[in-house]
């Protein structure tokens, strides 16, 4: 699997799984926990499935 997530994109990835984890205990909303879990997991990974999907990338070009 090839890299595809930024420094920036992890750090907001990472926000959004703990603020949606958070508002998933509070209203009792499992999907909540999926969402959390999906972000949190590709922001550790550095890989997101449809950034590949859509042939997008946030990671720094390598300069050549």
């Amino acid at each position: 699997m090839k890299k595809n997530v930024g420094q920036l994109d992890k750090v907001i990835r990472i926000g959004f799984g703990v603020i949606s984890a958070i508002f998933g205990l509070i209203l009792n909303f499992w999907p909540l926990y999926l969402l959390a879990g999906a972000l949190i997991i590709t922001a550790f990974t550095g890989f997101c499935g449809l950034y590949t999907l859509f042939g997008l990338s946030t990671c720094p070009r390598k300069k050549a």
